[in-house]
């Protein structure tokens, strides 16, 4: 189980997920959370930097795909002008979504990553089906009880990692 909660690359933000490293690992294909991965909560649309970095994504030929436990109505908002593949209340860390979302864009687990900011949904749902996982800080994580109990159950993981990885901020 440790293993699962152990994310294989870490970023400050998904714009240093760039189209030269993803190629590097051999990527095609990136499942991306949308809350506090990609945007704020309340950040119903993206901007011209998220545009900008599906973009570059898409121009290197590499696929993505929206994988959110939020409701319907935010992931199909925020995905309005990007249509990508989106799947909402995706269950994660359940994994039946991330084998949807991979057949849809037409690749496999050895070309995929799964990109998020949580350790109990994002990393162990890409994991647990054997995708290598890049985590992010939360941009602005929410503050109730339920999050901040899971940010501590993740705090000893993340501190490894870094700690093993050199990382200091």
């Amino acid at each position: 189980m440790s293993s699962w909660m152990m994310p294989d690359y870490m970023f400050r933000t998904y714009e240093e997920v760039t189209p030269a490293f993803l190629e590097s690992l051999g990527v095609r294909a990136v499942l991306a959370d949308i809350d506090n991965t990609l945007a704020p909560y309340e950040q119903a649309e993206p901007d011209d930097r998220i545009r900008n970095w599906i973009g570059s994504l898409r121009a290197a030929g590499i696929s993505i795909a929206f994988v959110s436990n939020n409701q319907r109505e935010r992931v199909e908002l925020f995905n309005r002008t990007l249509g990508v593949p989106a799947y909402w209340k995706s269950g994660k860390p359940r994994a039946r979504t991330l084998y949807r979302a991979m057949k849809a864009l037409g690749t496999d687990r050895a070309h995929t990553v799964m990109l998020g900011d949580q350790l109990l949904t994002d990393c162990l749902a890409g994991k647990r089906i054997g995708l290598r996982a890049i985590i992010l800080p939360p941009i602005r994580d929410k503050r109730n009880l339920f999050f901040r109990f899971k940010r501590w159950c993740e705090k000893p993981f993340i501190r490894s990692f870094k700690k093993q990885h050199g990382i200091t901020w």
